[in-house]
């Protein structure tokens, strides 16, 4: 009985552990081979150990802007909607059970459009002759319109907006953990509102913002259709470079490395972000 007991729970991870070794190992690992070989002509690589691929990569000045914008881009749309989630999600947390189910509805129908849909919604917003610029040039506040797409700020717009739900979803999640009886309890011993937030509510929903700040990020740094579209290829990111290298110059061991770079970069940035939040945890932590 003991050693069938023992064997369960490591029969029970097997299917996790196989999709995650299928769809993320594998993957990976074909990746970084192949970022090592030589680019071929008939063949998407040639079979010759080289190093050329790192140190091109790595070696280009433009490659590390185009890098340093798309993290830029990750960290900004973070940002945005954490700041514009956190709200969203304290309401939905303390709403009633009949204003929950239609908020969960408007939160979650955006889902179930496609990321080209919503993005194409945005530049009939967004576009020189679109709404907007449209109503921005007949009410004469500027005539010659505002440059809102093709550029770093329309490709935030769009991040912003579809990635805003993932993070809504994460803290909803450990705000309705929370008991409201804390904040009354600390309201009626003198704390305002704000001070009740910040002392017990936000500490509190910490495990939620670490969860929807990491899952935003790596959505929006491996973000591809967006930054097509809302940037016009104008907005170069290190998955449209990727994309770019591999099927244009058809040089795949190249895009490989820069596969690789832009995710050893992204792994850094989230092993950082571990070490803050646990920190910061830590010392929130009686």
């Amino acid at each position: 009985m003991r050693a069938r007991s023992s064997r369960r729970p490591w029969f029970l991870v097997v299917p996790a552990l196989a999709l995650v070794v299928v769809f993320f190992v594998l993957p990976y690992a074909n990746l970084l081979v192949m970022s090592f070989f030589m680019p071929g002509k008939a063949e998407p690589y040639d079979a010759i150990p080289t190093l050329g691929n790192y140190t091109s990569a790595l070696g280009d000045s433009f490659q590390w802007w185009i890098l340093w914008r798309t993290l830029k881009l990750g960290f900004l749309t973070t940002l945005f909607t954490l700041v514009l989630g956190y709200p969203l999600a304290y309401n939905l947390a303390r709403a009633g059970s009949k204003v929950k189910g239609m908020l969960l509805v408007l939160l979650l129908s955006p889902l179930l459009v496609g990321v080209v849909i919503r993005s194409f919604g945005w530049m009939v917003l967004l576009a020189d002759n679109g709404l907007i610029n449209s109503l921005v040039k007949h009410w004469g506040l500027a005539p010659h319109g505002l440059k809102l797409m093709y550029n770093e700020f329309g490709v935030l717009v769009g991040t912003v907006h579809i990635y805003l739900p993932f993070m809504v979803l994460s803290l909803s999640g450990a705000l309705q953990n929370i008991p409201p009886d804390l904040e009354l309890a600390s309201r009626s011993l003198g704390a305002s509102f704000i001070q009740a937030f910040w002392r017990i509510v936000f500490p509190l929903s910490l495990p939620g913002v670490f969860a929807g700040c990491l899952l935003v990020f790596v959505l929006a740094v491996s973000s591809y259709v967006i930054p097509v579209l809302l940037g016009g290829f104008k907005v170069i990111t290190t998955p449209l470079l990727v994309v770019q290298t591999a099927v244009d110059v058809h040089n795949w061991p190249g895009a490989a490395a820069q596969a690789v770079i832009l995710f050893a970069a992204s792994l850094a940035c989230i092993g950082l972000y571990f070490k803050l939040m646990n920190r910061a945890m830590r010392g929130l932590s009686p």
